[in-house]
């Protein structure tokens, strides 16, 4: 969604976003910014009174847990009172992005990902002067990597996500595959593909391998999935604010050529069971899967990292993060009730709730899923390891999806251009062809810059 820079058209292009915002969430966001963006400071307030809070409806166990930290906060104190608003997921971004900053909740839940866009467009205050400094240091280094800006802290998550491969131990072992046991013996890429092939001899109909192409590859799980290919062989989706040079190396497109070439291993897991089913031996997927897969596997279940493409084992990393509302009139009431919210307590009950990794220290430290010993040690160890969005070394694992208000655009072309690339066109035609638009989106938005 590139634009020109003609006045006109950015003039039109503000006032056809709240349209856009109802059909593309992601995607509408890049193209919504004020012009120059800027930081916004929610006033402090009394630290009394009624704030508004608003979150994305998740899972009902996730909605219950949130509704349990509102009543449980509520009731702790007399000063402030949490009025909870929940809306839909699906419509929760667009909710915000279609909303004046003014019409906005003292406290609300973003996706990771969609931040700058809100700090950009000066929906979201820096919350350093309003939560405490205990509850900064609690949270887990990749989580305030997603939350940061210039040194500014402008969300913090209850949980964290990450990516691995499951792999079914049985066919495994029955095809004589040796697999990692964790990030120190991490497959190579040529590794996994003779995996595959191995696994594939013993498989009636030779798909031994589910990337939830289900999921569509088009879309943000795309981006989540596979940019880790990228990081892996030592590219970027964004390198110092271009994508040129940096997506489309020559050593992202042969790692991308290999991506390719294991679409013939593939089950296209059109009813989303290939690997539960036992059809297929090794599912690259999130933590997300881990109770269904522990269910239908039990001990045959194995927990491994992606495959590394030269610049070691890379994995994303962010989810749904708490922030202050730049026209929030209480910021310490708000400051005070996220203190509360991400506390230990909080913490345990949500990813109790969800499965996914705790993005605080503590609550990560005494997770049984999730501590030293634990079936996804292997997430807490990768996210131990954090990159941030911009120095991606071979010793780091969790990359954080690039921090900018363009980024909408980013993962829309890499998306397509990961889609064509799986559907057979020349890797890196398709990866120059992303690159080159995403750079001219970014040109046209003055590097989305904020000031």
């Amino acid at each position: 969604m590139s634009s020109t820079n003609s006045p006109t058209s950015r003039r039109h292009r503000r006032t056809a976003c709240t349209a856009l915002a109802l059909v593309l969430p992601l995607a509408a966001l890049a193209a919504c910014g004020g012009g120059s963006g800027g930081d916004t400071s929610a006033a402090a307030g009394s630290g009394k009174g009624t704030i508004k809070v608003w979150a994305h409806q998740g899972q009902t166990s996730e909605d219950a847990a949130l509704q349990s930290a509102v009543k449980s906060f509520n009731s702790s104190q007399d000063k402030i009172k949490v009025e909870l608003k929940l809306i839909p997921g699906n419509d929760y971004t667009k909710t915000i992005t279609a909303t004046d900053a003014s019409q906005l909740p003292d406290v609300m839940e973003f996706d990771g990902p969609t931040m700058a866009s809100f700090v950009y467009n000066k929906k979201l205050a820096a919350i350093d002067d309003y939560v405490s400094s205990k509850t900064l240091a609690n949270a887990t280094a990749a989580s305030k990597a997603q939350g940061e800006i210039s040194g500014k802290h402008y969300g913090l998550g209850m949980y964290d996500s990450g990516l691995g491969i499951y792999g079914n131990k049985k066919l495994l072992d029955a095809a004589g595959v040796k697999y990692p046991k964790g990030l120190s013996d991490d497959w190579t890429a040529d590794e996994f593909s003779a995996a595959l092939k191995a696994l594939k001899a013993k498989d009636s109909d030779g798909k031994t391998l589910d990337l939830q192409e289900n999921n569509g590859l088009a879309t943000e799980w795309g981006t989540y999935g596979f940019s880790p290919v990228v990081w892996s062989a030592g590219g970027a989706l964004l390198k110092d604010g271009k994508a040129e040079g940096a997506l489309d190396s020559p050593a992202v497109v042969k790692a991308m050529k290999t991506v390719q070439s294991w679409k013939t291993y593939v089950d296209a897991n059109t009813d989303g069971n290939a690997f539960a089913k036992g059809r297929v031996a090794l599912s690259w997927v999130g933590h997300w899967m881990y109770p269904a897969y522990s269910k239908a596997l039990g001990k045959d279940l194995v927990v491994l990292p992606l495959p590394d493409f030269g610049n070691g084992p890379k994995t994303g990393q962010g989810s749904w993060a708490w922030g202050i509302g730049a026209g929030s009139k209480n910021g310490k009431a708000a400051g005070a009730f996220l203190d509360y919210l991400l506390n230990d307590t909080n913490v345990t009950a949500m990813t109790t709730a969800n499965g996914a990794p705790p993005a605080t220290k503590s609550a990560l430290a005494a997770s049984p899923l999730y501590k030293q010993g634990g079936p996804l040690q292997l997430y807490a160890d990768q996210l131990a390891k954090p990159c941030g969005d911009s120095t991606i070394t071979k010793s780091c694992v969790a990359v954080t999806r690039p921090v900018t208000a363009g980024y909408p655009t980013v993962t829309a072309k890499f998306g397509e251009a990961l889609n064509s690339i799986y559907g057979g066109t020349d890797p890196k035609s398709a990866l120059a062809k992303a690159a080159r638009a995403i750079d001219q989106d970014f040109s046209d938005n003055a590097g989305y810059k904020i000031q």
